[in-house]
């Protein structure tokens, strides 16, 4: 980790161990003991440049090698599995954290999904290139990410302009539009204009702005025509399943008869008649990234996956400007960005060092205002990285093929039911004590009467270690399912699979008061309220200490932690 130079000025973030813990926890998929002990009262703009330095793990390359194991078949569940997979051990294991925790945010705004029986489903190298594209960009600039996943299949089959045509006026044949609405309503500006601090801007008779109308999108998507696969490059002689891979890890290839020549008109621009493809894709792109509601529409998304669900308009302001302008003083005084509008270096600095990022007592951020609900699969990621669980291996823990369900997380990763991802930014829970305040808190619209008990028995589950508890029986079954699959893999690899190391927790099950100060710095950054604290006391001192009694009292204590409302709630 890089020293500060004398003439830096001084980073106070890492004071201490319980900032420490918290930065990383809005920063990470959750801090190890390790980490928070060697990064206090170092420096966190040195840690945050040092995270932008880290090498890239691939996703397709990890695809290919878990696909290795079962040769011949294409579309069963363990291939389609191998996306989940190759996300949960750069999720856990990877030493990139800022980045991974900056894919699975633009995941959420840059929406395309597995989820159902097509091709994104059956064909893991899609998604993993999509996956590979937001690893790329994830400190680059959104304007190039925007380009990048024009070009991927996986958005291009996603939004329906995969192979879509210029019109056919003898035919009735049109353009698709899908792609030109969800960019504009979902990826970039929103339906309405935007003031720099998030708040709606109005006209001069105090009237809401449309920015768009349907003629707009009718004129945005005749940019979005000529795009394909690219057959060229793919090896005739290979099978179909082959020559699909192929093709869907790729970018897309432009078709140019099959690209409109028409004039393209849009938000106010129209791009001449006869422009080629690429360059139709360059201007448009280019002017939708000049729109001043760009700035407020992506930041505060941003801000919500990371901090805070209901960003005050002076915090979304802040970072808006850090996007706008491309550039960010960090605390230690170096500058970051380079200055052209959209750098995502500039703008995750400016949402992990805001003011209101840092301090929750501020005027314009009441303590019961400020956090958001931790994600399903964050809280996931934060109890296997905080108990260091060894082989991280969920090909061999089947419980993680498929974690949608109530009774499981109730979220999937890069698996929304929709573009509109999981949850809606603007969600506002009816019947709430949030809701009587109007706080949006996107999350609270995946938790339900089903999902609290489903994640509840899901974390009891792993915590305990019930994969070791496996019969023999149960192994054997599931050996039978990768057999009949043909996976070359050992099914009696799941009783060591997720294996969480409790040795720390488990010298200190004699001392309750110990025990929940630990947990208190590795899950809730010491900001477990005394009366959580009294209550998981009161409950596991009712185990006695004989045989397997310290081992219950540390599975049941950490089961109590991550299910109360102090680890759930980040605040």
């Amino acid at each position: 980790m890089p020293e500060p130079s004398p003439e830096l000025e001084v980073d106070s973030t890492f004071a201490n161990q319980a900032q420490t813990a918290r930065f990383l926890t809005q920063a990470t998929f959750g801090p190890k003991y390790d980490n928070i002990i060697k990064l206090t009262e170092s420096s966190a703009s040195a840690w945050l440049l040092a995270q932008f330095e880290l090498p890239i793990d691939t996703h397709l390359s990890r695809i290919a090698d878990y696909k290795s194991a079962a040769p011949n078949n294409e579309q069963n569940r363990y291939s389609s599995a191998t996306t989940t997979f190759t996300f949960w051990t750069s999720a856990i294991n990877g030493e990139d954290q800022l980045r991974q925790r900056m894919v699975f945010a633009l995941s959420q705004l840059l929406v395309v999904s597995s989820n159902g029986g097509d091709v994104l489903h059956d064909v893991p190298e899609a998604v993993g290139l999509y996956l590979d594209i937001l690893n790329e960009h994830a400190f680059g600039n959104y304007r190039d990410l925007l380009e990048a996943i024009t070009f991927s299949p996986a958005m291009a089959n996603y939004l329906t302009y995969l192979g879509n045509e210029k019109g056919d006026p003898t035919t009735g044949r049109v353009p698709d539009e899908n792609y030109a609405r969800e960019l504009l309503q979902l990826f970039t500006i929103g339906l309405l204009a935007l003031e720099m601090d998030g708040r709606l801007a109005t006209n001069a008779q105090n009237e809401v702005i449309e920015l768009y109308t349907n003629e707009d999108i009718t004129g945005l998507a005749k940019v979005f025509t000529g795009l394909h696969l690219d057959f060229a490059s793919a090896d005739r002689r290979d099978d179909f399943f082959t020559q699909r891979t192929q093709l869907y890890a790729r970018a897309l290839a432009i078709y140019p008869e099959n690209h409109s020549t028409l004039e393209k008109s849009f938000l106010g621009l129209t791009i001449p008649a006869n422009t080629g493809a690429r360059e139709s894709i360059n201007i448009a792109l280019d002017h939708i990234m000049s729109q001043a509601s760009v700035a407020p529409f992506v930041s505060r998304q941003l801000i919500q996956r990371f901090t805070t669900s209901h960003p005050s308009p002076q915090y979304i302001e802040r970072v808006a400007t850090a996007f706008e302008i491309g550039e960010f003083t960090l605390p230690d005084g170096r500058q970051i960005g380079d200055k052209r509008k959209g750098d995502l270096k500039a703008t995750i600095a400016a949402i992990l060092f805001d003011p209101d990022a840092r301090n929750e007592a501020l005027p314009e951020t009441p303590v019961n205002v400020f956090g958001k609900i931790r994600e399903p699969v964050i809280r996931f990621a934060n109890w296997a990285r905080a108990f260091d669980v060894e082989n991280v291996t969920p090909e061999f823990t089947m419980p993680l093929w498929y974690t949608s369900g109530s009774g499981a997380l109730g979220q999937h990763p890069i698996r929304p039911r929709s573009v509109f991802n999981f949850y809606r930014p603007g969600y506002i829970a009816p019947n709430s004590v949030s809701g009587e305040q109007a706080l949006t808190v996107p999350e609270l619209q995946i938790m339900n009467a089903s999902t609290i008990p489903g994640f509840t028995n899901f974390m009891a589950w792993f915590v305990s270690g019930g994969h070791a508890d496996l019969t023999e029986d149960e192994v054997n079954a599931l050996q039978q399912a990768f057999d009949d699959e043909s996976i070359a893999i050992d099914a009696r690899n799941a009783l060591n699979s997720f294996v969480a190391n409790y040795d720390d927790e488990l010298d200190l099950a004699n001392d309750i008061d110990a025990l929940l100060d630990r947990l208190d710095l590795l899950l809730t950054y010491d900001r477990m309220s005394l009366a959580t604290k009294q209550h998981i006391s009161d409950t596991i001192s009712l185990i006695p200490l004989e045989n397997d009694g310290p081992q219950l009292r540390v599975f049941l204590a950490i089961v109590m932690v991550l299910t109360s409302t102090d680890f759930v709630v980040q605040r």
